[in-house]
């Protein structure tokens, strides 16, 4: 993972896509008649609680939040670094699925969109702290996190499963959190958006600078093979001598 994939385009098209964020979170936030029509679909969620879904939801709110987030990239670091002795691959998966999920964090500050009122709601499982909805945070990991495991895999048989898995999995905490009544529809939308827009801006910048940073840390290379800074298409080609005329 020493070059991640990369958009030609690696700037301009994150900012598109933080363009087209910001006007779906302001759209709902600003219009009552589209906050309201999403609320519906929360509350008539809660109507049709079940045991088993309680269950699923109730987990993946507990196991993605942030502590718990911040255990899984640990653990898959560690994972990576000491058991895979790949250095490499464990800095560019853990930063790519951190970057992503911090993404979401930015947009919570811009947009400030109250959470869908509990009160209101039919059988609420868990509290609201009713600040910070758009768009949300768990769904944003589990993007990034469905992103970052395919990176990881691109190139092998794994690659397919990788993609599928990791797209059921970021639908599935989607649903959990519509499902729960803690975010509207538009917050998880905005997931999908925020993290590959993170991610498109971070691979550019990984490409360019993660082999330097890499081999600036010390003995990171006792661990496993870093490339250097400057990899063999970059580096000038020899001079040959011209043959003496005869």
């Amino acid at each position: 993972m020493a070059r991640l994939p990369q958009l030609r385009r690696w700037i301009s098209v994150p900012l598109l896509l933080v363009l087209v964020t910001l006007i779906l979170g302001f759209a709902v936030k600003l219009n009552p008649r589209l906050s309201g029509a999403e609320f519906r679909i929360d509350e008539l969620l809660s109507r049709d609680h079940i045991a088993v879904g309680n269950a699923i939801a109730l987990t993946i709110d507990a196991v993605l939040s942030p502590p718990g987030i911040i255990i899984i990239l640990l653990v898959l670091f560690v994972f990576l670094l000491v058991v895979r002795r790949s250095p490499v691959n464990a800095f560019a998966v853990t930063s790519v699925a951190t970057v992503g999920w911090l993404s979401s964090e930015v947009f919570k500050l811009l947009v400030a969109q109250p959470r869908p009122d509990e009160h209101l709601l039919h059988n609420p499982l868990i509290p609201s702290d009713g600040s910070g909805s758009f768009p949300s945070g768990h769904t944003t990991f589990a993007v990034a996190i469905a992103i970052a495991i395919y990176f990881l895999a691109r190139g092998t048989r794994w690659a397919a499963p990788a993609a599928i898995v990791g797209l059921g999995f970021a639908l599935l905490v989607a649903g959990s959190r519509l499902y729960l009544g803690v975010h509207y529809p538009s917050d998880v939308l905005g997931s999908f958006l925020v993290a590959p827009a993170a991610i498109c801006l971070y691979t550019g910048l990984w490409n360019r600078y993660g082999m330097r940073v890499l081999n600036w840390i010390p003995f990171l290379d006792r661990i496993g093979p870093i490339p250097s800074r400057l990899q063999p298409r970059d580096r000038p080609a020899r001079r040959t001598a011209a043959p003496e005329g005869l």
